[in-house]
């Protein structure tokens, strides 16, 4: 439902009573309720609650008796967005495997993920998780923990990483028995001398066969939505690309939508950064499920190191959202697409102002809008 916003003769001044269901948090989406809102304030208020899948009944100038919510006329079904579906939490396994008592993996490939010249060193890892009592398994978007061989400085053992895992819950063997992870090697400059990450570095040695104290899963932050014709945007910088793999793999692999019983038929929107073009992370694989399935996978890259913004400086992420800013909010106010974020913290400013900016363009605030679509499970961000 559009509310005009077109100047009028009338004072600005006035205020509605906008009677609305299925809009706000827990108990207040239950119920239909009143919301008074200043004229200036109205669309915004319309397009907001179009947003987060509510249903507007009826917009009366305040003091004016309303319609009950009953009774009421409802919007055009063209208004009233169907409400999204949830991403299921059921039967999501959760810390099967704690650290006092860890599961022991056996390492079955470790092979790097980079082109020559790349900057840095990242591997895909694979774990047998065979033989396990439970038996260690997961859902695409959960996270394991590792713990790293050896002691600290004070002689204890060390403590556990997380990794975000780079499978779908069946595996890369597609035998529902293995794990892996995108792990790079975390090394930066202290008083002259090059550190080396204890668990990254532990992970990027490790030989085929070598044994492994795994944790967990954990999380349910980044967990897909049921709903097969969903729109999912990722945005992912370096090693974040990990659930983003499990993801792309679970929609189009064809083995894996054979195997999943989950027939993806929404769009799908990769946004990948990266230093250079070496340092991409599964590219091939990308590149060819967007020749495969091109009306519903679309792939933008950020090679900072190559690539010059609208400004003629390095092209990041938030750059490449910002050019389709418009784009990605027209996605973002049908109330089926979910926003998956994943990598580096600094990320998140520039993708904000990004859609502060686009959100503006409508009347809207991106501030108030983007806690309303984490409570609604549509906006997903996991940054370290």
């Amino acid at each position: 439902m559009r509310v005009s916003t077109a100047t009028s003769s009338r004072s600005d001044s006035r205020v509605f009573t906008v009677v609305v269901q299925g809009y706000g948090v827990g108990k207040q989406r239950q119920a239909a309720r009143e919301i008074n809102v200043p004229f200036n304030r109205l669309q915004a208020l319309v397009q907001s609650i179009a947003l987060l899948g509510g249903q507007i009944l009826s917009v009366t100038p305040a003091g004016e008796a309303p319609a009950s919510p009953a009774a009421a006329t409802p919007a055009p079904a063209a208004a009233a967005p169907s409400k999204p579906a949830p991403v299921s939490h059921a039967d999501v396994p959760v810390n099967l495997y704690k650290p006092k008592n860890p599961f022991l993996g056996t390492v079955t490939e470790n092979y790097s993920l980079l082109g020559e010249g790349a900057i840095g060193r990242v591997n895909h890892i694979t774990f047998d998780l065979s033989g396990g009592d439970p038996q260690l398994h997961y859902v695409e978007g959960q996270s394991i923990g590792i713990i790293p061989d050896g002691e600290d400085a004070n002689g204890k053992p060390h403590k556990l990483r997380l990794y975000s895992i780079a499978s779908t819950r069946h595996g890369d063997n597609l035998q529902g028995n293995t794990v892996s992870l995108c792990v790079r090697q975390l090394q930066y400059e202290k008083d002259g001398e090059t550190i080396n990450g204890v668990c990254s570095t532990f992970l990027c040695d490790i030989d085929p066969g070598a044994k492994v104290r795994i944790t967990g899963p954990v999380g349910k932050e980044m967990l897909l939505p049921d709903d097969e014709e969903a729109n999912i945007i990722m945005l992912a910088t370096g090693t974040g690309i990990a659930p983003m793999r499990t993801y792309l793999r679970r929609m189009f692999e064809p083995t894996e939508r054979e195997k999943n019983g989950w027939n993806f038929r929404g769009k799908a929107w990769l946004f990948m950064g990266a230093p250079t073009t070496a340092n991409l992370l599964y590219d091939a694989d990308f590149n060819h499920y967007q020749s495969q399935f091109p009306d519903n996978f679309r792939y933008t890259k950020a090679i900072s190191r190559e690539q010059k913004n609208a400004k003629g400086g390095r092209m990041y992420i938030q750059d490449r959202v910002s050019e389709h800013a418009e784009e990605i909010f027209a996605l973002i106010e049908d109330s089926k697409t979910h926003v998956y974020m994943c990598g580096l913290r600094g990320m998140e400013p520039g993708i904000d102002e990004a859609m502060s900016a686009a959100a503006e363009a409508k009347g809207l605030n991106w501030a108030e809008l983007r806690p309303q679509l984490k409570k609604a499970e549509r906006w997903h961000v996991e940054t370290y």
